[in-house]
């Protein structure tokens, strides 16, 4: 029960303390009530088109291959129309491919001496979106067949949520920070988790990753750089995954520089107000000082892309426009092409803790669905190609 009686004491550290014990327990109240332990998050069922249209393949294709025995049939077969499950989408892929005279033409996983792609994305501003778009590009590269991880460092764990993991409502649960500890650290494949959604993958955060902070801080010359801890947990884990979605906290610590390290390619969101474009100015120059610092430590920072994302973008809003077109007269191609649209699908699925690959059309007014989801396509498949050309595909 939340006490409801007010804080008696003036003690600015016993009110603190207060604060902070109604505000976990309330929280943890609404964790347990939102998000029974016990329950599984569960991906929506593909219909037949849909299916045709992620493969790239046609319908009348998709048949031919089922009646001849080449791939099953649908699990759900409702009033004459096929539905497959995620993992059945996944499998379809790899018997397409198996059976394709140009191997790869349905798999796009990466090749013999392409390198790990691993993205962080990064900026200190809050509800600039990273969690939002860290999901996103994951749900949308592994619907695209790619082998997916995501690594939250972010110590509120909202990407671990998102891809189904409690880890405020379970402590059994390893996070990222028991990787890359200086104290007994363990395998970073004993914490990666495969997730409801086929071909993702997730490195779950938690409050410890605070603590590495703390131990960054005191570290001395006989132990691992920590900008080397991040890269070598990723690294042991390469020959698994295509693609690394490094979701980081908003602030510009020894974690979110741990990040930097690891990364090949860097993606900062920002909402189009000068308000967020100032605050990015100064946490990018920051940036800049710190990469100085790895650089100077031993570390050699070299990005494929180093781009800005528009998120929250009003394409009927004058000033916001206004700033998007500065942006890009900026910075030109360093700003992505495509934009992450301000829509209530992308909210409403933010606020139960989804993306919208996993909402139905169904499920919103579809002229309001389709455009969000062409919005995250559109921002998906810019970072795909970012990934095809740097194992020089495109």
């Amino acid at each position: 029960m939340i006490p409801t009686t007010p804080i008696a004491s003036t003690s600015p550290v016993d009110i603190s303390s207060e604060i902070s014990s109604r505000l976990n327990l309330a929280i943890k109240e609404h964790l347990l009530a939102a998000y029974a332990p016990d329950s599984i998050k569960q991906l929506r069922l593909f219909p037949a088109q849909e299916v045709c249209d992620l493969i790239g393949i046609s319908h009348q294709y998709l048949r031919k291959a089922t009646v001849e025995g080449a791939i099953p049939e649908a699990s759900e077969i409702k009033h004459g129309r096929r539905y497959y499950t995620g993992q059945e989408v996944w499998e379809l892929r790899q018997l397409l491919d198996a059976r394709s005279k140009t191997p790869g033409r349905y798999l796009p996983s990466r090749r013999e001496g392409e390198p790990l792609q691993r993205i962080q994305v990064m900026n200190f501003k809050g509800g600039s979106s990273k969690s939002t778009t860290c999901i996103h590009l994951a749900h949308y590269l592994a619907l695209q067949g790619f082998r997916v991880l995501c690594v939250d460092l972010d110590p509120q764990a909202s990407l671990s949520a998102m891809c189904g993991l409690q880890t405020e409502l379970d402590e059994s649960i390893d996070t990222v920070y028991d990787a890359i500890t200086y104290h007994d650290p363990i395998s970073m494949k004993d914490v990666i988790r495969e997730t409801y959604f086929p071909g993702l993958s997730i490195a779950p955060g938690g409050l410890m990753l605070s603590e590495f902070e703390a131990e960054s801080a005191k570290l001395n010359s006989k132990q691992q750089p920590f900008f080397a801890r991040l890269h070598d947990a990723i690294m042991s884990v390469e020959a698994d995954y295509d693609v690394v979605l490094i979701d980081s906290p908003p602030s510009l610590g020894f974690i979110t520089m741990g990040g930097m390290a690891a990364a090949t390619s860097v993606i900062v969101p920002l909402t189009p107000s000068m308000l967020d474009v100032a605050s990015t100015a100064q946490f990018l120059k920051m940036t800049s000082s710190y990469m100085e610092v790895i650089e100077r430590s031993g570390a050699k920072l070299v990005y494929d892309n180093y781009r800005l994302l528009v998120t929250r973008d009003e394409p009927v809003d004058t000033p916001s426009q206004t700033i998007v077109a500065f942006m890009r007269a900026l910075f030109q191609e360093r700003v992505m092409t495509a934009t992450s649209l301000k829509s209530t699908a992308i909210s409403d699925a933010a606020m139960l803790q989804q993306s919208i690959y996993e909402l139905n059309r169904s499920d919103l007014t579809r002229a309001t669905y389709d455009r969000a989801k062409a919005s995250m396509d559109a921002v998906g498949k810019e970072v795909e190609n970012m990934v095809l050309e740097a194992w020089g595909r495109i």
